[in-house]
């Protein structure tokens, strides 16, 4: 019997939980075959189950925890098989997050078929230390593979068999928050000129449109605190963080799907932390941005970490920034409940 041929006895055994459409015995015959490293047989698996949706049979969770499970634990050239277009539609993340977490892009690229998935992995890839060479890579995200040296270690997420898990940044201590007072201002707008509205949206949609949360982001000629009192925010208490902790909240927020949304990956969130910046500065129209640039500006920005004594939720983004130059700021409130 070939590597690449399941179990003659196993088989028969998949014929009849597809037959009778069974998800608990396939899910059972998915944890043996992981047990056993029988990866074709996984594989073949995930394509008997996907094949029996046209049929009419609902077995489309098994194809997709088993096409999860061999990104995640199957050796590199059966976890390579995966990583085409049309896998991990209905994963708890995108398989080329998933597959970054233990298969190496100096391994995977020559397995992978020219297109955007590749560069992708390469870009989670970069985010998890690994050197990658981008030559010939297809980079819809328009990102250096490379870590710039403004840039923080940004949060990663760790898949297992029992789901998903993606801390946030740390908070400041409480020791560093003072309360401030701002005064309530005119909010500028997209028809102002104002970009930033539009990009933090675009970051937190998952939280808002697959999930239970709530975003909203105003921007004002004055102060971070003038921001926060313009959203309405009563007796503010904001803690200075630097540029680096900002934008890993940021990549984190954008990475999430929230509470409840399916998560977009590490690649995402990087993307989505530079695309605000890019706003904040007004760059955006001239992406891919040169990123010595973008570090300067995020430098020369006052960033906060706000709250208002309320307690923790998990899922928050609370961050003000200042523009010192341009005499402009920024309040972001988002928040998702389990």
């Amino acid at each position: 019997m070939s590597d690449d041929q399941p179990d003659t006895e196993s088989d028969d055994e998949l014929d009849e939980l597809v037959h009778r459409a069974d998800l608990d015995g396939l899910v059972r015959l998915i944890d043996a075959r992981c047990s056993g490293r029988d990866w074709a047989g996984l594989l073949h698996l995930r394509d008997r189950s996907r094949h029996a949706v046209l049929t009419g049979r609902q077995l489309w969770p098994a194809a997709t925890l088993a096409e999860y499970r061999l990104a995640l634990w199957a050796p590199t050239e059966w976890a390579a098989r995966v990583l085409d277009e049309d896998s991990g539609r209905f994963t708890i993340g995108p398989l080329t997050e998933v597959v970054a977490q233990h298969h190496s892009f100096a391994e995977l690229r020559p397995l992978l078929p020219d297109g955007p998935r590749a560069g992708f992995v390469a870009h989670e890839r970069v985010l998890r230390g690994e050197q990658v060479d981008a030559t010939g890579l297809v980079d819809v995200l328009d990102l250096p593979f490379a870590l710039q040296p403004w840039e923080p270690a940004y949060p990663l997420a760790t898949y297992g068999d029992d789901g998903i898990d993606a801390p946030a940044p740390a908070r400041p201590g409480r020791d560093r928050f003072v309360v401030v007072e701002g005064e309530v201002r005119p909010a500028l707008t997209e028809d102002d000129g104002d970009e930033v509205v539009a990009a933090v949206r675009q970051l937190l949609e998952p939280w808002t449109a697959s999930s239970n949360g709530r975003a909203e982001v105003v921007c004002v000629e004055g102060t971070g605190a003038d921001a926060l009192a313009t959203l309405g925010i009563v007796q503010p208490r904001v803690a200075p963080i630097d540029a680096a902790d900002a934008l890993a909240w940021l990549a984190w927020a954008g990475a999430s799907g929230g509470a409840h949304g399916r998560r977009r990956g590490g690649a995402i969130g990087r993307f989505g932390a530079w695309w605000v910046l890019a706003a904040i500065g007004d760059l955006s129209a001239e992406w891919p941005i040169d990123p010595a640039e973008l570090g300067e500006l995020a430098g020369d920005l006052g960033w906060f970490w706000w709250d208002a004594g309320e307690p923790d939720l998990g899922w928050e983004l609370q961050i003000a920034i200042e523009d010192p130059i341009d005499g402009l700021a920024w309040a972001i409130s988002a928040r998702d409940a389990h």
